[in-house]
């Protein structure tokens, strides 16, 4: 009985939309920006031959702090080398939309919860939806909020560790004399989906509404409409019957007697 219960509180909107946000949403989005590494490859071929390095791996991770990211670079005289770092940091933004992910998939958690074994207290008590609901419009909005800055910050990273942009920080490609190249780029396909963080404003603003109709706002104005629309029909009920019309005796009911000439 309890699995059914529980199954038929997870086909309301309320709580399915809930379960949406928990378990696939919110991990999909800290989990493909808080889990990223990338990498990067140059070359730099130095006119001496034995200074070159023909394939130089840059590692970078979330939290793309790329200031702090560095590699050793030939200076293409002898065989000394210089320390190296990229340019941009883009942490604020990225631990934004993961600190977002976290705490959306830990109160959808904590909802859900709610709602498959306490459905009747929370519908109970007053208080329960009006948090829920102020809760839900703020997630909304921070969804908004964090996944435009993400999705600004993803374009910067991809700028600050392109190939061909690193290579112009590298001294010794400054001189034409060395044949600087790019071998190959990040690849972008996981940390490209954690921009779908949009549709988890998508999601969660959509649930405003199914929300909403568990607060005493809705339910009030529920109230006040039916029973304006009883005390409608109930002018049209009650209108008075008038029979005086048929008990009052016509001009036209008395016939008239022959004439006489």
């Amino acid at each position: 009985l309890a699995s059914v219960g529980t199954f038929q509180v997870l086909k309301l909107p309320l709580a399915f939309i809930r379960v949406l946000e928990w378990q696939l949403f919110s991990i999909f989005a800290f989990a493909t920006c808080g889990g990223y590494s990338g990498q990067l490859r140059v070359s730099v071929d130095c006119m001496e031959k034995a200074s070159s390095n023909l394939s130089m791996a840059i590692d970078f991770a979330y939290p793309f702090r790329l200031y702090q990211v560095s590699f050793e670079a030939p200076v293409c005289e002898a065989t000394r080398r210089e320390r190296v770092f990229l340019t941009g940091d883009y942490s604020s933004s990225a631990e934004f939309f993961v600190t977002i992910s976290v705490f959306a998939f830990l109160y959808s958690l904590m909802a859900t919860t709610v709602y498959v074994f306490f459905l009747n207290k929370y519908r109970e008590n007053t208080r329960g939806p009006f948090i829920d609901f102020i809760v839900t419009v703020v997630f909304s909005f921070m969804w908004l909020v964090s996944s435009s800055a993400w999705a600004k910050a993803l374009s910067d990273v991809k700028v600050a560790t392109d190939p061909d942009e690193v290579q112009l920080l590298i001294p010794a490609c400054k001189d034409p004399t060395n044949k600087c190249g790019s071998l190959n780029g990040p690849r972008w396909s996981g940390l490209n989906t954690s921009v779908f963080g949009f549709l988890n404003f998508v999601l969660w603003a959509g649930n405003i509404w199914f929300v909403f109709k568990e607060t005493t706002w809705h339910k009030g104005t529920s109230k006040l409409a039916a029973g304006a629309s009883e005390k409608q029909a109930g002018t049209f009920t009650q209108q008075p019957y008038n029979h005086g019309s048929l008990d009052q005796p016509s001009e036209y009911s008395q016939v008239g007697g022959p004439t006489s000439y």
